[in-house]
């Protein structure tokens, strides 16, 4: 109930944004002024992938509309964990009752630009996707500049699907897959093709990497195997008044307490499932060990993942584990690319680790991983966190990486240079949006190459765009 209490209040919140704009409220937009936009964004808990993707789509709008010619805001949920992020961008508190916040915010800048990359979708959470589509709404309502930016889209509750079709007919939803343009498509909201943003992500150098996994007593020559863990059966997190003052009066539901009016799922049935799904992970590991010496370490990507990774490392008889609570983006990346193997059931732990070469296994609760590897053609290393044998499954997919780990290094390569690719398109149709909400913005003239529509590049990333693609990237 709680949840549909905030759908509701958004929406109106929309409706009377729509009717303000009609009665003459509300500012757009003047020639000569920095075009003010206001990321929408799910930073502040740490989650590493969501923060390597912010940094980079700040990173690829300032290349392409010009930093002199913008004022950046991003929100965040703790600006203790996300001090230093994002460069020059302004950091703007987002709190768990945001439907007030957006009514306030959104009007303060000349556009939106959701940045989430779970972003319509029920699986981890409805309140979520009424904060993008709130985002996305009022800014359209207003007649700004409404664009979401490398976005997927699965299975919604009813309500959030008819929020979606109607709130975000106006935006541009950039996807990062044709699944996902399917899914909005039916909706009637408009879309191109894109992909995810943090293939351009450019963390400390190897260096830290090896040093950090020489401190926690890698020996400098065993193959280093990574492996990242979550709880794929606590989702979604729901808001819920009644669990929120049970717990604040007597103490209840502390096991599935989120933070403020937010729980995760729970129950007997959850609880069976994580333990099957880590003992699965552990054991197939283990096996995997017994033929091929490897040093494991277990990496959380999100603070949330840090019990799912002390509790498969003292299931191997004690593993390093390398947390996001204690990582930044920069440090905890680097620590990934330096592996030489891994599994993993965080989608941003692959990604952000296939332009170093990482060969990666893939063990997904949704679309997300799936789909990441069948654009590899890699099928064959995915397995599912509820498959009866995941632990033969998992014994199986390592032993792949040892056997053809040259072929799946050149997949992961060409996968990596034609997302970079795909990235710079979604900066021309974010180009092209933004001229036409406002034409008179100075964007950029004359002959531009693909490559300026992309942040700046690394070395590495422009030695592997010239191998794969044939052009000279940089």
């Amino acid at each position: 109930m709680t949840d549909l209490f905030l759908e509701g209040w958004v929406s109106g919140l929309i409706e009377l944004n729509k009717l303000e704009w009609m009665l003459g409220a509300g500012e757009s937009w003047k020639p000569g002024t920095k075009l003010k936009l206001l990321f929408a964004t799910y930073n502040g808990t740490r989650n590493t992938g969501s923060d390597v993707r912010v940094e980079e789509i700040l990173r690829q709008v300032r290349r392409i509309l010009g930093p002199e010619n913008v004022a950046l805001s991003v929100m965040s949920q703790s600006f203790d964990l996300t001090r230093g992020y994002f460069g020059d961008a302004k950091q703007v508190y987002l709190p768990d009752v945001f439907p007030p916040f957006l009514h306030s915010e959104v009007r303060k800048n000349d556009g939106v630009v959701a940045c989430e990359g779970s972003m319509f979708k029920s699986k981890f959470a409805n309140a979520l996707t009424t904060m993008m589509i709130g985002a996305l709404g009022i800014a359209a309502a207003q007649n700004k500049l409404s664009v979401a930016f490398g976005a997927e889209a699965g299975e919604m509750d009813p309500l959030l699907q008819k929020m979606c079709g109607r709130y975000c007919r106006d935006s541009l939803v950039i996807t990062r897959n044709i699944e996902s343009q399917d899914v909005l498509g039916k909706l009637g909201v408009p879309t191109e093709l894109g992909t995810d943003t943090a293939w351009t992500f450019e963390p400390l150098g190897p260096e830290y990497g090896r040093k950090t996994l020489l401190d926690a007593g890698w020996d400098g020559k065993l193959p280093v195997l990574a492996i990242c863990p979550i709880n794929p059966f606590w989702w979604p997190v729901k808001a819920s008044l009644a669990k929120w003052m049970a717990h604040s009066f007597t103490g209840a539901y502390k096991d599935s307490y989120y933070r403020t009016i937010y729980f995760h799922r729970s129950g007997r049935e959850v609880d069976a499932a994580y333990e099957k799904y880590l003992t699965a992970m552990a054991n197939g590991v283990a096996r995997y060990k017994q033929s091929r010496s490897v040093f494991p370490i277990l990496i959380a990507m999100e603070m949330l993942d840090r019990d799912a990774c002390e509790r498969v490392a003292q299931k191997l008889g004690g593993a390093p584990v390398f947390a996001s609570d204690r990582y930044n983006m920069y440090e905890l990346v680097s620590i990934l690319r330096s592996c030489d193997r891994m599994l993993s059931s965080r989608y941003h732990a692959i990604v952000t680790s296939m332009p170093a070469g990482v060969p990666s296994a893939g063990v997904t609760m949704d679309e997300r991983i799936r789909n990441l590897m069948r654009e590899r053609g890699h099928e064959n290393l995915l397995s599912r966190v509820d498959d009866p044998d995941l632990e033969d499954r998992i014994v199986a997919s390592l032993n792949v990486l040892d056997s053809q780990t040259k072929e799946i290094q050149d997949a992961i390569g060409r996968t990596v240079a034609r997302n970079l690719q795909l990235m710079a398109r979604m900066g021309v149709y974010f180009e092209e949006q933004v001229a036409r909400r406002y034409p008179e913005f100075p964007v950029r003239r004359g002959v531009l190459a693909w490559q300026d529509y992309l942040p700046p590049l690394s070395d590495g990333l422009c030695r592997l765009l010239e191998k794969h693609s044939g052009v000279p990237a940089c």
